[in-house]
């Protein structure tokens, strides 16, 4: 089987589980099921769960207690664009290629729709306690990872030194803790949870963790470049918004071609990580590599 082949199996899974996990639409705030739902199943490349699972299967992880969390880890990713997508945000009208959920629900349920996908993430996550009660001890370390790092000190933090800094030039310091906490902490947060659930080392943690932070930085460096030299029918969403926003990125501070060069150097640095955990060629490698030079 190919990669391409592998890639569109393991997606059809992950849908079937954020299907399965979502709340049905019923009760007088049904509306704001459909709006969680309509943001939810939008697509996207379903990277964060995926890189969740793939953890999992490496330390020889087995059952289904990790597929609350995947479900959890994607309603996390998802509230974060919703939010993103807001008037007061980037004010962005489309997002994988069709309507925000801002202007399909209007603003001030996409307010309520993100906080709702926020909020289910952890009453998901937590069903993990019932299916698989004797491991309780892993299973509340792994939420402590995840509200961690989608916390003040994770995600949510970087977008705050996000929104701060935009419309000045900030320096190369500031924008790695940007790029390390907004985008990094949640790619951190798959791996590491994968790990932890699979019953790893807090060693072999530590080395995921490291691995998923140099993996998160190329990713967002990419992003950059591709913000400049793509188009919106191939990535979905508003190209140039950098620029109109008058953010840094890479592309700004070292230009497109060192920024390209940077992608490369650190997708290589992780995978010699990854290859000291998992010496032969994985699905895992495979999938880092594609994410990192993806071209949308």
């Amino acid at each position: 089987m190919t990669f391409k082949e592998e890639y569109q199996k393991r997606t059809e899974n992950i849908e079937r589980i954020l299907s399965q996990y979502l709340p049905p639409s019923e009760g007088y705030q049904s509306v704001i099921m459909e709006a969680m739902e309509y943001s939810l199943m939008a697509g996207g490349k379903r990277l964060r769960p995926m890189l969740m699972q793939e953890a999992f299967s490496l330390f020889g992880g087995q059952g289904e207690v990790i597929e609350p969390f995947m479900a959890a880890i994607e309603m996390i990713h998802t509230y974060s664009l919703v939010h993103d997508d807001l008037p007061a945000m980037d004010n962005d009208d489309y997002r994988r290629g069709r309507k925000t959920t801002h202007v399909v629900y209007g603003e001030d349920l996409g307010i309520l729709a993100g906080d709702a996908l926020l909020n289910y993430a952890f009453e998901t996550a937590a069903r993990a306690f019932d299916m698989d009660p004797g491991r309780s001890l892993c299973i509340g370390r792994a939420l402590q990872i995840l509200a961690g790092k989608a916390g003040i000190y994770g995600m949510i933090g970087g977008q705050v030194v996000d929104v701060k800094s935009s419309g000045t030039v900030i320096s190369g310091e500031k924008l790695d803790f940007i790029y390390r906490l907004k985008t990094g902490a949640l790619i951190e947060a798959s791996m590491m949870v994968g790990a932890v659930l699979a019953d790893a080392g807090s060693k072999q943690v530590g080395q995921m963790e490291a691995i998923a932070r140099k993996v998160g930085l190329a990713f967002q460096i990419q992003d950059d470049i591709l913000d400049v030299t793509s188009t919106e029918a191939v990535l979905g969403k508003p190209v140039h918004s950098d620029e109109r926003n008058a953010k840094t990125t890479y592309v700004t501070l070292k230009g497109i071609e060192e920024a390209g060069r940077l992608v490369g150097q650190i997708s290589r640095e992780a995978m010699a990580s990854l290859h000291e955990l998992q010496p032969q060629d994985s699905y895992l490698g495979q999938l880092l590599e594609s994410l990192i030079y993806r071209d949308k």
